[in-house]
């Protein structure tokens, strides 16, 4: 009786349902796949700040807060560490844990820099732009005035990608705000700014992504980020910042997997349930 119910369901699907859609369904969700890009942080991801040679904390109005771990290596110095409020561990007394957590930050840094371009914005400000999911490259400096908008166009695996041959710089005010994102309370999860000098966030910036610099990280006061403050070999300079950490479980993409997944099933079922109805 069950095994008839399950040919009769199938034979009525393949019926209503052409055997090309599923294929149609999975040729559409391809290019969704092909064009997501990953950075993985490995163990990086755990990290709120990550340096290289020292965390340093100016006193400020406003006490710095900072919603991770945070840790510096293979230089362990932290000053002004009394001017900031840690919800996390400071695992810099960790050397083995430490010293992973740079190789895998190097490893993403030259992960981001070798990724193939989707367009080249050298010389152009990144305020008042809006920009589709991608890979951005700056051959020198890059330049932030105004707010940027990353539309994510509703995908949930949608990735931005900003190569800087330079430094990274913004302006006072400057903004970077998530439009089209199924998951807003993650906003910025899958945005990497892979920054060939130092980055200097102005004062009042407030961004969203992981910032993975060859030496220096400057956040000035009254900035925010939803993301990751990560310097290879320079320092990380806090003043009366907020750093909010992203979730961990989520900070790898899924790229499309899912959806890709769904299509060839949907295939597949369809593909059967026309080969049973010719049996029933």
């Amino acid at each position: 009786m069950k095994q008839t119910c399950l040919l009769t369901a199938l034979r009525n699907a393949a019926k209503r349902i052409p055997i090309g859609f599923g294929f149609a369904l999975a040729a559409a969700l391809l290019p969704l796949y092909a064009t997501a890009q990953e950075v993985n942080l490995g163990t990086a991801n755990n990290f709120a700040i990550l340096a290289g040679s020292g965390i340093t904390v100016t006193p400020s109005v406003n006490m710095t807060t900072i919603n991770g771990n945070i840790g510096t290596y293979p230089t362990t110095s932290i000053t002004g560490l009394a001017n900031v409020v840690l919800n996390g561990v400071n695992e810099t007394g960790n050397a083995g844990l430490m010293l992973t957590a740079k190789q895998d930050l190097t490893t993403a840094y030259n992960t981001a820099a070798g990724l193939a371009r989707t367009a080249t914005l050298t010389g152009t400000d990144l305020g008042s732009l809006t920009l589709t999911p991608g890979v951005y490259y700056f051959a020198s400096s890059a330049q932030l005035t105004g707010q940027l908008t990353l539309n994510a166009e509703g995908n949930p695996d949608a990735v931005f990608v900003f190569q800087i041959g330079s430094t990274l710089t913004t302006a006072s005010a400057s903004s970077v705000v998530t439009i089209n994102d199924p998951s807003p309370s993650t906003a910025g999860i899958s945005v990497f700014w892979q920054v060939g000098s130092s980055a200097t966030l102005g004062t009042g910036t407030d961004l969203e992504g992981n910032i993975l610099a060859l030496t220096t990280i400057t956040d000035d006061t009254g900035s925010t980020v939803d993301g990751r403050l990560l310097a290879i070999n320079g320092a990380v300079n806090l003043e009366g910042t907020t750093d909010n950490i992203l979730p961990a479980e989520q900070s790898a993409p899924d790229n499309g997997g899912t959806l890709l997944l769904l299509g060839s099933g949907l295939a597949a079922l369809f593909a059967f349930g026309r080969r049973f109805s010719s049996l029933a």
